[in-house]
C-alpha cells in the first residue's frame, strides 16, 4: 500500500499533501515508515514534523503544545490594520508564540512580549520570537509580565482557550488527545479565561491600544461583553472562509 493510501485509509483528508511533507522530512524509507506509522497512529502532523505553518512562517512545535491553527490569520490580519512599526506588542497566552512571530514578520522594530503558563509552549515561543527580539514569560496570564509593561502595550492579542469544558470531548482526537488541556479548556461557557484577559487588559493598554481576542461563533457575545465589562468597546469579526471569529476592543 502506498504512503497516500495508508494515510487515506487512516482518514487523513489531505492525504497527498501529508505523504509530501512526510516524504521530504524523512532521510530513508525506513524513517518514512515510522513517521507515516506515527500519522496512522494518530500523532498530529505537525508534531511528527516538528513544525507548523503559520503566516507563511514554519513556527516550531514541541509534543504536548497547541499547534496554530489557520483561523487565527484573521486575528493576525486585523491587529495589522490597528498598529505600525515600533509597536508594543504582547502575545497573551501565546503558545508557540506563533501571533507575535507573524506580526513580528510585518511591523518592522515592534517591542515584543509573550506569556504562557505551559513549560514545552514557553520553550517553543521563546525559538520562534527570538529573530524578533521577543521576551517571553512563564506563568499565568499578566502574573509574570514585567510591572514597567503596564500602560504601554499597542497591540494586547490573545489566543485563550475558548473551548467550553463539556465540549472538549468532541474536539477531534488531534487537539483532545495531544495538546494540554489548559490551552482547550475555556470553562462552563468557554469564555472564563477571557473574562480574565479583559478585567486587567486595561492596565496594560496603552491609550488607543487594542485588545484582540480569537473566540468561537457561539461564545463571541459573551467575549464582547467582557470586554464591554471593562471600558472596551467590543467590535465582533467574523470570516466564514477562516471559519474564524474575533473581538476587538480598544482603550479609550
Amino acid at each position: 500500500m502506498s504512503v497516500v493510501d495508508r494515510l487515506r485509509a487512516a482518514g487523513c483528508v489531505f492525504a497527498e499533501d501529508e505523504a509530501r511533507l512526510l516524504g521530504a522530512e524523512a532521510r530513508t524509507p525506513a524513517e518514512l515508515d515510522t513517521l507515516v506509522q506515527r500519522r496512522v497512529d494518530g500523532d498530529p502532523l505537525e508534531v511528527i514534523l516538528g513544525w507548523a505553518e503559520f503566516h507563511g512562517l514554519r513556527i516550531t512545535v514541541e509534543p504536548g503544545v497547541f499547534v496554530p491553527r489557520q483561523r487565527s490569520e484573521l486575528l493576525v490580519r486585523h491587529a495589522l490594520t490597528l498598529a505600525g512599526p515600533g509597536a508594543v506588542v504582547l502575545d497573551l497566552c501565546c503558545g508557540t508564540g506563533a501571533l507575535g512571530a507573524a506580526l513580528a514578520t510585518e511591523l518592522p522594530g515592534i517591542r515584543l512580549y509573550a506569556a504562557d503558563i505551559e513549560p514545552a509552549a514557553v520553550r517553543c515561543a521563546r525559538i520562534n520570537v527570538a529573530e524578533a527580539g521577543g521576551e517571553v514569560f512563564e506563568g499565568d496570564l499578566y502574573a509574570p509580565l514585567p510591572a514597567a509593561l503596564r500602560g504601554t502595550v499597542d497591540l494586547l492579542v490573545v489566543n485563550a482557550p475558548y473551548v467550553p469544558t463539556d465540549a472538549i470531548a468532541m474536539m477531534p482526537p488531534e487537539a483532545r488527545d495531544h495538546e494540554p488541556r489548559v490551552a482547550l479548556d475555556g470553562g462552563h461557557d468557554g469564555v472564563e479565561v477571557h473574562r480574565r484577559v479583559a478585567a486587567e487588559a486595561p492596565q496594560w493598554l496603552a491609550p488607543g491600544g487594542h485588545l484582540l481576542v480569537e473566540t468561537g461563533e457561539s461564545q463571541a457575545a459573551n467575549t464582547a461583553e467582557a470586554l464591554a465589562h471593562n471600558g472596551l468597546k467590543p467590535e465582533v469579526i467574523t470570516d466564514d472562509d477562516l471559519y474564524a471569529t474575533i473581538v476587538v476592543g480598544a482603550r479609550h
